[in-house]
């Protein structure tokens, strides 16, 4: 099992964690298919009313697809096959509130995660970037659920700086991304201790004001998504070309 998943059921909160320090939590195939029962079952458990998600370790919260991922994709610009695209909570139909707190650094597919988190908290050791440009992949479904959060320009920004930059704990907050910084440490105290709140109220006004917040954006945001698997097919570089770029990735970066 690559998730640890614990409820406090005198509360009503549960505590999902992506369990893979050594791989800076980067999500593999088996993970993304964990992540998605998980939120399935969590639909039917009613005495979860609240989520908080990390990552375990100091280094990172998620640092997206595993590059030793195998996913083949069909020969075709018009079929994208994204093991990534059900991992999130409202993909999978969750309109309980999930809560994502983050340590270290959050990349690339960590988007999908906290674009689907209700608000995120982070410590002050996080920090976020996403590196497709970098490694000649089309940012697109990660940029469009930053866009649901972040001011245009900032997301922008991220998108196409790739790996040269990363937004820090205080920016993200700045910026909107993140609600709250925590000391070190301290993102999964505090997400728990809303969660704690959230959990203590009425279930239906709950579920309803979370399906009531997205609803003020899912047009724009599912009209949008339609468009990144052609983005995605059309803008890639092969796999052998990304694999290329990897291997001879530079470690300097600014932090803003």
């Amino acid at each position: 099992m690559t998730l640890r998943v614990s409820a406090d059921k005198d509360t009503g909160v549960a505590v999902v964690t992506l369990d893979r320090p050594e791989k800076l939590n980067a999500i593999d195939l088996s993970t993304a298919d964990e992540l998605a029962s998980v939120w399935r079952e969590f639909r039917f458990d009613d005495s979860v009313r609240a989520i908080v998600l990390t990552g375990a370790g100091e280094r990172a919260f998620c640092t997206g697809l595993d590059r030793d991922a195998d996913v083949p994709q069909p020969n075709s610009p018009y079929m994208v096959d994204d093991p990534l695209v059900a991992i999130g909570p409202k993909a999978c139909d969750l309109w309980k509130p999930v809560i994502v707190a983050v340590n270290g650094m959050a990349c690339g597919g960590a988007f999908y995660l906290i674009g689907e988190a209700d608000f995120v908290i982070a410590d002050e050791t996080a920090t976020f970037f996403d590196p497709h440009t970098t490694y000649g992949m089309v940012s697109a479904y990660e940029s469009i659920l930053l866009a649901q959060r972040m001011p245009f320009g900032e997301v922008a920004r991220m998108a196409l700086m790739g790996t040269a930059e990363r937004v820090s704990a205080r920016r993200a907050y700045e910026v909107g991304l993140v609600s709250e910084v925590t000391a070190p440490g301290g993102a999964l105290a505090a997400g728990v201790r809303c969660a704690d709140v959230i959990a203590s109220c009425p279930t239906e006004a709950v579920q309803g004001t979370v399906r009531a917040v997205w609803a003020a954006k899912e047009a724009t945001r599912t009209a949008a998504l339609a468009h990144a698997p052609h983005l995605v097919s059309m803008g890639n570089l092969p796999s052998e070309a990304q694999a290329g770029l990897f291997a001879g990735r530079r470690g300097e970066f600014r932090t803003r």
